[in-house]
């Protein structure tokens, strides 16, 4: 469209210039003919200007230009040289009679063979067992930028259907025909699907199509057969399932067997742990009673000596003891004998002392016979008042009668001693 533009605009200013240069050499237009002159200028340059028009009109209608936009590529083929150009994103120049372009979409696109998807379509796969099974096919493809400049001349217009659908549709019914409904439905699924891409993308490539992918979809299988592989399906999910069931319980049984073992090993490792553990206590033991043992000796010799030392002062303090009890005792004796000697001297003196009071007593009562009966009342009582006795006769003892005695007659002269002791 600039191009174009620039074109317009291009020939207008030729023609503009054109005419200023005619009017600069121009005769009087106000002479006849000038003015014929004048008006033949004003016929051309309607004409230039309406062809002018016409042509950008054209131009602007019928450009000869063609554009390839995002996601697309172009191919221009020269007619003339047969010279092919490729370009994407831009416009290039194309001559009519000349060169011939093509614009191809290299965005992904998407088949979908709807006449597969049911097993009561028009056109279901055939199993090996010819039976009709429906399969939701999908074709992932685009056209290969590398290979449109050699086969643009050769594209149909209609890519998928010109091109993919006849393919997918001769590969797939060959390769669906290998299998049983059973593999389609669960088994070999990723092997079809397999399959299925690497016979596409040969035959696709051939005409310059890239293949991305083939998607194997829901699976539809015929009512009968249907129902007999759902039983089918549910006894091998319940033999799977018994299966794992045995595989997880072994796998357990083979668990507790391994954490027995770890047991196993970790108690060998804790009694080799404490064996060792005994071992280096010992020999600590053993080390610290090298030292323990001259220390051991050490203490029972100072308790021997100690021992010998507390014998030898309790030696030496009974040894002063006795010495001390000695000089007592004999302290003691001393003193005894001493109040011994005291007390025989002073009974030699209470017994001299005595016999010179008994001799004067004596002689006393030799001479004062009554003296004795009197002495005889005194050493009776305090508290005798009366004695009554028989009377002596003469000069008898005053207790004669009492005592039984033959001198027991006056009577008399007791009473009167008595009552002479009573008066006193």
């Amino acid at each position: 469209m600039l191009a174009k533009l620039k074109t317009i605009a291009r020939a207008a200013r030729l023609a503009v210039a054109r005419t200023l240069r005619r009017h600069r050499g121009a005769p009087d237009p106000l002479t006849a003919e000038g003015a014929q002159q004048r008006f033949a200028q004003v016929r051309g340059a309607a004409i230039a200007i309406a062809v002018v028009g016409a042509t950008g009109w054209v131009l602007w209608k019928h450009a000869p230009v063609q554009g390839a936009g995002p996601g697309e590529v172009g191919v221009r083929t020269n007619q003339l040289t047969g010279q092919v150009v490729q370009w994407r994103d831009g416009s290039v120049l194309v001559l009519p009679g000349v060169h011939q372009a093509q614009v191809f979409s290299l965005r992904d696109r998407v088949y979908k063979p709807l006449q597969m998807s049911s097993a009561s379509g028009q056109a279901p796969v055939q199993s090996v067992e010819g039976l009709s099974v429906g399969v939701d096919l999908a074709v992932r493809y685009a056209l290969d930028p590398s290979k449109v400049t050699t086969t643009a001349r050769n594209l149909p217009p209609d890519l998928g259907a010109e091109v993919v659908e006849p393919a997918v549709q001769g590969i797939a019914y060959k390769v669906f025909a290998r299998y049983t409904v059973r593999e389609i439905f669960s088994t070999r699924r990723v092997e079809i699907q397999q399959a299925l891409e690497t016979e596409l993308r040969g035959k696709l490539a051939a005409d310059g199509v890239l293949l991305r992918g083939v998607q194997v979809g829901k699976v539809d299988l015929p009512a009968d057969y249907k129902r007999g592989m759902e039983n089918l399906l549910a006894e091998e999910l319940e033999t799977q399932k018994m299966q794992y069931t045995l595989e997880l319980k072994d796998k357990r049984v083979k668990q507790v067997e391994l954490e027995a073992n770890a047991e196993k090993v970790q108690r060998e490792v804790r009694a080799e742990a404490a064996a060792r553990e005994q071992v280096i206590a010992a020999r600590a033991q053993e080390e610290a009673m090298k030292h323990v043992l001259p220390f051991k000796e050490r203490q029972i010799e100072q308790r021997r000596l100690e021992a010998e030392a507390e014998k030898e002062a309790r030696l030496k303090m009974a040894e002063g003891n006795a010495q001390a009890r000695r000089i007592e005792a004999t302290g003691e004796a001393d003193a005894r004998r001493k109040l011994a000697e005291a007390e025989a001297f002073r009974m030699e003196k209470v017994g001299q002392a005595n016999a010179d009071q008994m001799a004067r007593e004596g002689s006393l009562i030799s001479k004062h016979p009554l003296l004795i009966q009197k002495t005889l009342a005194d050493k009776l009582s305090d508290k005798v008042q009366v004695i009554i006795a028989p009377p002596g006769t003469g000069s008898s003892f005053l207790a004669a009668n009492l005592l039984g005695g033959a001198g027991a007659q006056p009577q008399p002269e007791v009473q009167h001693a008595a009552a002479s002791a009573e008066e006193q």
